[in-house]
């Protein structure tokens, strides 16, 4: 199987010309939205987090702080939205993906529903492009086979339903996701 690189994009006929992946960063995805794979406090961390609020500057940290003031902390699989302030997008959907647990406490479920609705704040926002990490996949321990397979096929579905979404960007920052998600679109 090719290498991904920072250039390689793969697009695919009718419904699956809508989803493109790229092996990058994703603050620097030029998109209406671009999802942060965010803690339940919203308050930046590691990883994308990190790199997002880094990116993105402190007023996303300002508008996080009045959104848990306002509704308490963000539950897992649940998404909120904030302006992307100093990114290349507009806004960022900052979502809470499950910690890994042997598959015991309805992980699956709750990253699907991750994707579900970050993409239904992006319908309910008017934004036609979204850019997506691998949720879950770096400290909180999920399988990335499994998180990939679940990514597409949830997003799959849902552009199945919908199109007012027209660009769903999965952003790989390492080769292993890249060729994972690769591998789970050629199969769709």
């Amino acid at each position: 199987m090719p290498s991904c690189d920072s250039r390689w994009h793969f697009y695919f006929c009718s419904l699956m010309s809508r989803i493109e992946l790229i092996k990058g960063d994703i603050t620097k995805i030029k998109a209406d939205a671009i999802v942060n794979a965010a803690n339940s406090s919203l308050m930046g961390g590691g990883g994308v987090d990190g790199a997002i609020h880094r990116v993105g500057g402190p007023a996303i940290l300002e508008e996080c702080r009045k959104i848990i003031a306002k509704q308490g902390s963000c539950k897992t699989g649940e998404a909120v939205v904030t302006k992307a302030r100093n990114l290349p997008a507009k806004f960022v959907i900052h979502t809470v993906g499950p910690v890994w647990y042997n598959g015991k406490k309805n992980e699956a479920a709750l990253l699907a529903a991750c994707y579900q609705n970050s993409l239904k704040l992006a319908i309910k926002h008017n934004l036609s492009s979204i850019a997506f990490p691998n949720i879950s996949t770096g400290l909180y321990g999920y399988p990335k086979e499994e998180a990939a397979r679940i990514a597409i096929n949830t997003v799959k579905e849902f552009l199945d339903q919908n199109d007012l979404i027209t660009k769903v960007y999965f952003v790989c920052f390492d080769e292993e996701n890249c060729q994972l998600y690769k591998l789970q679109i050629q199969q769709n």
